[in-house]
């Protein structure tokens, strides 16, 4: 007698209720005018560095804050925290992804007041983050140069539920033989007509077109009513209701 079914079961009811509780926080983030981005990796590709950089660059003109999921260890929010704006750790334990009720309760437990922007880091896994709708507008997902440019053919589904792809480190492009031509296909040939951006945390290079898609397409998604908006990340979770 298999057990497959139960488990396949179980796994429907986990993401159905995971999706309920993201609808709510959407709901929750557009009352509130707050912005939401997620930023989901391998590790080692750099989120942390990008997104300290972001977060720094954006706090002259926007309320921010980061919320950033971990193992183990609080290193990256001690990190970001260097960033001037307020940051609260997630540590997941055996966990490879954040869930929307982690994001919840997290946010029950943080007073900050009004946000413009919240960015969400989530654990480094270019695999479970996939099928775990967070309540967040924007998701972008990100490749190092030193990864290869093969990252998108691989993991395909993470790059199909993203809103944008991020090449990270490109300050040692050359240093890696990295193919830019050839990463640029292989996320347009999963996802077409996706935007891409290279950038590099280091020297600042693509910065300000990455940051112009930011702010531009938030704003434009305030706007989008919230059955649409609902109905976009259904899509991009691969979930129907």
């Amino acid at each position: 007698m298999t057990t497959e079914p139960r488990l396949l079961a179980v796994r429907k009811n986990v993401l159905k209720q995971n999706d309920v509780l993201a609808r709510a926080l959407r709901e929750r983030f557009r009352a509130q005018g707050t912005s939401v981005i997620s930023l989901v990796s391998s590790p080692g590709t750099g989120k942390t560095a990008l997104l300290e950089r972001t977060l720094t660059l954006l706090k002259e003109n926007y309320r921010v804050a980061a919320l950033v999921g971990d193992l183990a260890t609080e290193n990256d929010a001690l990190r970001l925290a260097r960033s001037g704006v307020p940051v609260k750790q997630i540590t997941t334990g055996t966990i490879c992804h954040l869930e929307a009720a982690m994001v919840e309760r997290a946010l029950e437990e943080w007073s900050i007041g009004p946000l413009d922007l919240l960015f969400i880091e989530n654990v480094g896994n270019l695999v479970c983050p996939a099928s775990y709708d967070l309540g967040e507008d924007l998701r972008l997902v990100l490749l190092s140069v030193t990864e290869g440019e093969d990252k998108p053919l691989k993991y395909p589904t993470i790059f199909n539920s993203a809103d944008a792809a991020v090449i990270t480190k490109c300050d040692l492009a050359v240093a890696v033989d990295f193919d830019e031509v050839t990463a640029l296909a292989n996320i347009q040939a999963v996802r077409p007509a996706m935007p891409a951006f290279l950038v590099s945390s280091k020297t600042g290079q693509g910065l300000s077109n990455y940051l112009q898609f930011l702010t531009a397409t938030l704003h434009a998604k305030l706007h989008v009513p919230a059955d649409e908006a609902s109905s976009h990340a259904e899509i991009r979770s691969g979930t129907s209701r």
